[in-house]
């Protein structure tokens, strides 16, 4: 992985781990234990399944550029009913408290997106890679007098 890449990475994951460390922190205030225990794996569900994706985007980008933008609205849409699944499996537990867990997962998940939509306006990414093999000078091809 490129360190662009990584940095990017680490611009969604820092703010996502921060907003569910703040939901842990309300959630036990709130609810107790299980509301603290909800939001701890809510955040790292989140943070799992947009980091995997993240990758993989990556790796798309990287060996199949023309399906770059296909790819990137096929996983988004796979990240979101995966944890609207989590969501309807986890909804009668007793392990964690479930509103806890259903409302730190909706708002990590509109971090994260945030933030990776922030650090990709913010990139100074080449819209063009310069050839690095040749270093001369172009040569004129117009006529010669």
């Amino acid at each position: 992985m490129r360190s662009d890449d990584v940095r990017s990475l680490l611009h969604a994951a820092v703010p996502t781990a921060v907003a569910g460390a703040l939901a842990a922190v309300i959630s036990a205030v709130v609810t107790g234990g299980k509301g603290a225990l909800g939001a701890v794996i809510a955040t790292l569900l989140v943070m799992l399944f947009m980091g995997i994706g993240f990758v993989v985007l990556q790796r798309t980008a990287k060996s199949l550029p023309h399906l770059f933008q296909a790819m990137g609205l096929m996983l988004y849409t796979a990240q979101i009913l995966l944890l609207f699944v989590f969501l309807a499996v986890f909804k009668n537990t007793t392990l964690f408290n479930p509103r806890a867990f259903a409302i730190t997962l909706v708002a990590t998940t509109l971090v994260w997106i945030g933030a990776q939509t922030r650090a990709h306006m913010k990139a100074k990414i080449l819209y063009v890679e310069p050839d690095s093999t040749k270093g001369d000078k172009p040569e004129n091809s117009g006529p010669k007098s």
